[in-house]
């Protein structure tokens, strides 16, 4: 409790303030979106780095760990940068650094790394304490001119140092590695990019400032990713991808088969074994997909029957990247089998192209290729401008030193009297050589030995040499032309170290547009066996090997029967036919066997519980069916309408007033004129033509009736004749050929059918 009699006492109560939750919550939520987009996740597209980055680069740099010395451990590493610069977690930090070190992450890697840094498989780095690190020439290069005023320096966290708001050197780190991150409501995706082909793109922006984007597209050909691949997209997709910033590239791994094969086999991927037999090897993957993934799918499709044409997948990678693929048989088509893969693992995957990126004044913004390049170009104007203006200041600094030791040179025996007899030297000495404070301390502390150094000829070369390099910078710095010109010359010294023909920069990933898409259907993937279907009554559902003899009798569950059987194939589709006018789709492949009692149908499809299976055939292309429900309408359907992709089925008659679906008949081709039969035994024929041709709906009416409804449809060939199977257990049949006492128009009443038409008014 604060003490009355205390002034300084304050009651903590006193500071609450009262305020709108939402008003709170949203100033609070606001900084904290903030310091997450412009201090966390995004980069600058000046160096192209993230805070946590830029510290783990500084600090490396500040323990003199460059290419030509000695590793140091992660730990201090890790240590030195949350000490001093970032105070956040070791694994954060620690995971940061193991990124920039792993050559299959990094286009061009930033730190150097010994011991175990992870791997494409997808394993972890070890822990810091086994690791080692330096930094990489790349990087160096990043960070060069750190010393020559070129960049701003802020306090760090706890105002003990300073650190680099900006990395300035030459190196277009952005683009070259690329950045990816998500901050509140934004995103970035940057793939990495070859540094020649930047290069060159800046060079034609900086000579052409009014450059097409076409143009820098023609020499920035698109991404180069760490791990190879091929991008497939079309030249104008990628174009409007980096014209807009935003876009999506879809990325393929790469079959390619060793040195010693064929070149068309080695472009294809396919290594002869001899006896007719080959294999297909994997020799790149797509960027950002583990190794150990890939292969997990590839086992997993072969174990789920999805790539039935592939026997087996084998690692073979050491360095380099070999993933073998072995056919089942050498008759399988390697086209389809590569399409297979592409289709259905992440050997073709999509990358977001999204360069949201900090621009000079930390402000997000998606940015096209052209504006992008833009920026960064002007941020390294203001370096070298920087740089120049740091320089001049050295130069009129030592100028100040050079003068005055000229004077002390032709004045030498009187500076040293001077100094010998008085006791203040300084400002006697300023007085009679009219010196600066600065050129007085410099000769009061010059040694001894010094004094040989002091020849005029040298100082005066020196001072001339400083003179002359003063005016070129002066020059440099008041020529916008120049200041172009030098860094035209800069960037083109830096693109040496990166050109085509070197190990580092030589371009990984193929720019390819696809070949149309081999296309194949899932029935190609299925060994075609034969089967035998049998769906029972209670709906209970198995496939038997091979064509048995449909007579043959099967075992049921206690109170179940045979309601439908029928030969099939393996590649086959089974369409069902339920009593609601829904149609449903299973393929003969995902049948179970006919060792016990099968399955319930309603375990595949969602077939309603008081709904009836009225039929079950197979589906045949260009197939078509007579539909008809029991109030007496129907129509013609072709069998590709009524596949269905999903459990769901496929609603095609549509029933009203309680009717039900009542015939589903196969059309034969030759087929002429439509058979119906009511209730009322009476028997209609009419032209097959007057049948419409639908994919959903009630149809027209067959039959027209004064009590009950249709009982049986069929259609025929009016010159044979009309058929049907005859009473008892035989298979006899018998046909009618005069009937043209019953052909009328479709919609007719009908009459009485000929002698010896089955009671059950069915016509088989």
């Amino acid at each position: 409790m604060a003490d009355p009699t205390d002034p300084d006492s304050t009651d903590p109560f006193d500071l609450i303030t009262d305020a709108p939750f939402d008003a709170a919550l949203s100033e609070r939520y606001l900084v904290y979106a903030l310091s997450t987009i412009t201090a966390r996740s995004l980069p600058d597209l000046r160096d192209g780095l993230k805070p946590v980055h830029r510290r783990l680069l500084w600090a490396m740099r500040g323990l003199r760990l460059s290419p030509d010395s000695a590793f140091k451990k992660s730990a201090a590493v890790v240590g030195e940068v949350l000490a001093k610069y970032h105070p956040h977690g070791d694994a954060a930090a620690y995971d940061a650094m193991v990124r920039l070190a792993q050559p299959f992450a990094m286009r061009y890697p930033l730190v150097e790394g010994q011991g175990n840094f992870g791997n494409i498989d997808g394993d972890n780095a070890a822990a810091y304490r086994y690791t080692e690190a330096r930094l990489t020439r790349t990087a160096i290069q990043l960070m060069e001119g750190l010393d020559e005023g070129t960049v701003d320096f802020a306090p760090t966290y706890n105002n003990e140092t300073t650190e680099p708001v900006l990395m300035p050197g030459l190196f277009p780190n952005l683009l070259a590695n690329g950045a990816s991150g998500i901050a509140v409501g934004m995103a970035t995706n940057i793939p990495s990019h070859n540094v020649a082909e930047v290069i060159d793109a800046t060079l034609e922006l900086i000579d052409n400032p009014h450059v097409e984007h076409a143009r820098l597209m023609e020499l920035m050909k698109g991404p180069d990713f760490a791990t190879g691949g091929q991008l497939i997209d079309s030249a104008e997709v990628i174009s409007q991808a980096y014209e807009t910033g935003r876009g999506s590239l879809r990325l393929r791994g790469v079959f390619e088969a060793p040195e010693a094969a064929q070149p068309e086999d080695k472009r294809a991927g396919i290594e002869r074994l001899g006896g007719g037999q080959w294999q297909l090897v994997i020799s790149e993957i797509p960027y950002q997909v583990q190794k150990g993934k890939l292969i997990e799918q590839i086992a997993q499709a072969i174990a789920d029957k999805k790539l039935p044409i592939l026997e087996d997948v084998r690692d073979e990678s050491d360095e380099a990247i070999r993933i073998v693929l072995v056919p089942r048989s050498r008759n399988v088509d390697p086209e389809l089998l590569k399409e297979s893969i592409f289709k259905l693992t992440d050997m073709e995957t999509r990358f977001g192209l999204n360069m949201n990126v900090l621009d000079a004044t930390r402000t997000p913004m998606v940015m096209g290729l052209k504006e992008l390049l833009q920026h960064w170009t002007a941020a390294q104007i203001e370096i070298l401008q920087r740089r120049t203006r740091h320089r001049l200041d050295q130069i009129a600094q030592r100028l100040e030193l050079v003068e005055g030791y000229i004077i002390a040179f032709l004045n030498l025996d009187r500076v040293i009297e001077i100094i010998r007899t008085q006791d203040e030297p300084k400002p006697i000495m300023m007085a009679e050589f009219v010196l600066t404070d600065r050129q007085a301390e410099a000769i009061l502390n010059m040694r001894l030995r010094s004094l040989r150094k002091l020849e005029e000829m040298q100082l005066r070369q020196e001072k001339d040499d400083l003179l002359a390099e003063q005016d070129e910078l002066n020059k440099l710095l008041d020529s916008p032309a120049r200041q172009r010109t030098r860094l035209k010359k800069d960037l083109r010294a830096l693109r040496k170290e990166y050109a085509e023909d070197t190990a580092i920069g030589a371009r990984r990933t193929r720019i390819e547009e696809a070949e149309p898409a081999v296309e194949f259907s899932m029935d190609a993937m299925i060994e075609k066996e034969p089967v035998t279907v049998i769906l029972s009554e209670k709906g209970w559902i198995r496939a038997a090997k091979g064509h048995v003899d449909l007579r043959q009798e099967f075992k049921y569950k206690e109170g179940d029967a045979l309601a439908f059987i029928l030969h099939a194939q393996t590649t086959d589709k089974l369409l069902i036919a339920a009593g609601n006018g829904r149609f449903y789709t299973l393929g003969c492949d995902k049948l179970p066997g006919a060792r016990g009692f099968g399955e319930p149908v309603r375990t595949m499809i969602d077939l309603e519980a008081d709904t009836s299976i009225a039929k079950m055939l197979v589906h045949k292309e260009g197939g078509r069916l007579l539909l008809a429900a029991s109030n007496g309408k129907g129509f013609v359907a072709e069998t590709a309408e009524l596949l269905a992709e999903t459990r769901k089925g496929r609603q095609v008659v549509n029933l009203k007033g309680g009717a039900t679906l009542r015939v589903i008949r196969e059309i034969a081709g030759a087929d002429d004129h439509v058979a119906a039969v009511g209730e009322n035994r009476k028997l209609i024929v009419f032209n097959l033509e007057e049948m419409p041709v639908m994919a959903r709906g009630q149809g027209v009416q067959l039959q027209r009736y004064r009590d009950g409804g249709l009982s049986d449809a069929t259609t025929f060939v009016l010159s044979e004749g009309l058929s049907w199977r005859m009473g008892g257990s035989g298979e006899r049949t018998r046909t009618e050929t005069e009937i043209g006492m019953w052909k009328v128009a479709r919609g007719a009443a009908g009459r009485m059918p000929p002698t010896g038409f089955p009671k059950t008014n069915r016509f088989d």
